[in-house]
């Protein structure tokens, strides 16, 4: 192998971008929430009150809201059926709170609905799971085996490319849930203009964060194929 993996021009073309724009992306988002996490929603609504609200409009049945620790580590849980709302959300009476709680609870409608995305990229979990541990020691073991053996490394690219495939999925699963909370906010009437404008904001800069791990995936993947194919032209 010429040259070493981590060590080569293809980081400079690939990575230190990627790298970038996942640094933007969560400056965008700590600053944004900060912003608005300072923000008091004009009715005093909480997340958890939130949520509940959104399930309600689209006339779901309640599902357990439980508070878990740290910053930014909402999440809804579709094997419990639990929405679970970090301690800056869970009872917190500020606009980020409820665009957050409201965006969680747009997942939880996606699920009681059977939303095709969802259910795709949760069927792909445990295929991503085995390929990301897998694909790049594939590759590497190509890359040191004679050139016949390549087959391995590209074999490690397909299963690398599962994770890529299911970054893609996760981008209409994340818009879609918060367009979901959006409209449920505009519906319900928990925020004014103002209010739900700043709840937009907070949903957008979260939603880059997604983007930003999917184009780090993509530039990976193409990092992977530029040095096996290197290697292939010199044969």
């Amino acid at each position: 192998m010429n040259g070493f993996y981590f060590f080569d021009y293809t980081y400079f073309i690939f990575i230190l971008p990627a790298l970038a724009v996942s640094l933007v992306a969560q400056i965008l988002v700590q600053t944004t929430f900060h912003k608005y996490e300072n923000v008091r929603n004009g009715r005093g609504v909480t997340g958890e009150q939130a949520a509940g609200a959104v399930l309600r409009a689209n006339g779901l049945p309640p599902i357990p809201v439980r508070a878990v620790g740290g910053r930014l580590t909402d999440h809804f849980d579709p094997r419990t059926n639990t929405i679970s709302l970090s301690q800056p959300v869970y009872a917190a009476q500020t606009v980020a709170a409820v665009g957050v709680a409201a965006h969680e609870a747009g997942h939880a409608v996606q699920y009681a609905t059977g939303y095709a995305p969802l259910k795709l990229r949760a069927a792909l979990v445990p295929v991503t799971q085995i390929g990301s541990n897998l694909a790049v020691p594939l590759v590497l073991i190509g890359l040191l085996l004679p050139v016949q053996y390549s087959f391995i490394a590209y074999l490690g690219i397909g299963l690398y490319a599962l994770a890529v495939l299911f970054s893609l999925v996760t981008l209409p699963v994340e818009f879609n849930a918060s367009a979901r909370a959006v409209r449920a906010l505009a519906e319900t009437g928990l925020l004014d203009e103002d209010e739900l404008d700043g709840a937009k904001k907070v949903l957008r800069a979260a939603a880059m964060t997604y983007v930003a791990a999917t184009f780090s995936a993509l530039m990976s993947l193409l990092r992977l194929l530029a040095i096996v194919n290197r290697r292939e032209s010199r044969r």
